[in-house]
């Protein structure tokens, strides 16, 4: 049995066991890692290269997961199985839509060039420069782990969410991978320079 790729689910589940991991996966040396950290943690073993299509770090991609593979992770990051993951969801869930208010800004509306600064607990700062395309690059960085150079796409930065990164690329590389800055508590600042 599997279930598909694409579902919220999956992409918590993905961003749990990132924290449980304590770094994004965005090498194949990263995902060798996990897998030996998953097999002394849960005492099951997946493939780095599953792993890999999981994340879209594969160029193959994956259109489902298996319901296995779902149960380890699960496991890895706390819960019984993917269907105890998926019930503690909705029990913990404290909302699932509501409207929301504060700064925002939309990248569609930016022109190329125009800067914002962003900034997330604990004193973390960034200055992002925009480029078009709903694509930005960091040009300074303050006590956070984004580095001046590395590029990012994102439709809209709103204050009291996460900032969630796609297609990131760390300056000089091309891999991409995905990522998420102020996860507890969201942006505490967004300003247009």
């Amino acid at each position: 049995m599997s279930v598909p790729a694409n579902i919220p689910e999956i992409a918590l589940l993905r961003r749990k066991v990132e924290a449980s991991f304590g770094k994004p996966l965005e090498t194949h040396n990263a995902f060798i890692a996990l897998v030996d950290e998953i097999g002394g943690t849960v005492r099951e073993h997946l493939s780095e290269s599953t792993l890999e299509r999981l994340w879209g770090y594969s160029t193959r991609g994956a259109d489902a997961i298996s319901l296995r593979t779902l149960d380890v992770l699960s496991r890895y990051v706390g819960a019984t199985s993917w269907k105890g993951f998926c019930a503690d969801l909705k029990e913990s869930s404290p909302r699932e839509s509501e409207e929301f208010s504060g700064e925002s800004v939309v990248a569609s509306y930016l022109q190329a060039g125009q800067r914002l600064r962003l900034g997330w607990l604990p004193d973390r700062l960034i200055t992002v420069e925009y480029l078009g395309m709903n694509r930005f690059v960091v040009i300074e960085s303050v006590n956070s782990s984004l580095r001046p150079g590395d590029s990012f796409e994102c439709l809209q930065i709103q204050t009291g969410l996460p900032l969630y990164l796609d297609r990131f690329r760390r300056s000089g590389s091309d891999a991409e991978a995905r990522y998420v800055a102020g996860e507890r508590s969201g942006l505490t600042l967004v300003s247009v320079l």
